[in-house]
């Protein structure tokens, strides 16, 4: 059930009402108990993740994770086939160096 957001064109009290789609829009005021409710629109909610937590590794394919343990199963340990050359990666533990 949504919760809408609701603003009295009389007295100016704002305040929000937990009620079903189907339910009819609230007409008056619990302020000032004038019939000059106005519904407003609203931003909508977000996606609110619950629980121990989420990964971005969470909902990767079978491939992924195929392709992941192929890396670091290579005897290069996962570097690029460009490993031990002068223009190997910053990262890579077999970086030959220029002389």
């Amino acid at each position: 059930m949504p919760t809408y957001e609701y603003l009295c064109k009389a007295c100016g009290h704002r305040f929000d009402e937990f009620q079903s789609m189907s339910a009819k829009e609230l007409r008056k005021c619990p302020a000032c108990k004038k019939n000059a409710l106005d519904r407003l629109i609203g931003a909508g909610s977000g996606v609110i993740f619950k629980g121990s937590g989420f990964y971005q590794t969470d909902y990767r394919g079978a491939s992924y994770s195929s392709d992941a343990k192929k890396d670091t199963d290579s005897p290069s340990g996962g570097c690029t086939p460009k490993c031990g050359t002068s223009d190997a990666p910053a990262g890579c533990a077999k970086k030959k160096k220029k002389d």
